[in-house]
C-alpha cells in the first residue's frame, strides 16, 4: 500500500473520531434546561443523568447551612414541585420566590442533587425608563412612529 493511501486512511479515521467526539459533546448540551414539570414527568428515565432544571424557589422551603455550602429547598413548576439539595458555593442573592437553574443529578428518590446553582434575575435585563431628572423625555406611547 502506498504512502498516500495510508495517509488518506489515517485522515479519515482521525476525522471520524473527531466528528464522533464532537457529536457526543454537543448532544449533552442541546437542551439548556428542563422545567420542573418536564423533569417530574420524565423522572423515571432521568436518574443518574446530568441535567439542568429551572423553576421558582418555593416560599417557606429554603434552608441554608450556616457555612453557606449547602441549601435544601423545593422548586415549583406550573403543576409539580421538585425537592433539591444543592452542595457547593451558593449565590449571594439566593432567596425564596426567585427563579433559579440547578445543575446536578436526579437520584432514585426523585431528589435533585445539585452542584451548581444559578439565580435568574429578569429585572437585570429590562431597559431602564428615563426619568424627568435626566432631561430625556420618556418615549411616546401609541403614536406609531418607529
Amino acid at each position: 500500500m502506498s504512502t498516500g493511501w495510508k495517509l488518506a486512511i489515517g485522515f479519515v479515521l482521525i476525522a471520524g473520531a473527531t466528528a464522533y467526539m464532537a457529536y457526543l459533546g454537543a448532544s449533552a448540551s442541546w437542551q439548556y434546561y428542563l422545567t420542573v414539570d418536564e423533569c417530574t414527568a420524565s423522572a423515571s428515565s432521568l436518574p443518574g443523568q446530568r441535567i439542568r432544571v429551572s423553576g421558582k424557589l418555593s416560599p417557606g422551603t429554603l434552608r441554608i447551612a450556616p457555612d453557606r455550602r449547602e441549601a435544601d429547598f423545593s422548586l415549583q413548576g406550573t403543576s409539580a414541585s421538585l425537592r433539591v439539595v444543592c452542595s457547593g458555593a451558593l449565590p449571594g442573592n439566593l432567596a425564596e420566590n426567585i427563579d433559579v437553574v440547578v445543575e446536578g443529578r436526579l437520584d432514585d428518590s426523585g431528589t435533585l442533587r445539585g452542584d451548581k446553582l444559578l439565580t435568574r434575575c429578569a429585572s437585570k435585563y429590562v431597559a431602564k425608563m428615563p426619568t424627568a431628572a435626566s432631561g430625556t423625555p420618556p418615549p411616546a406611547a401609541g403614536r406609531g412612529d418607529s
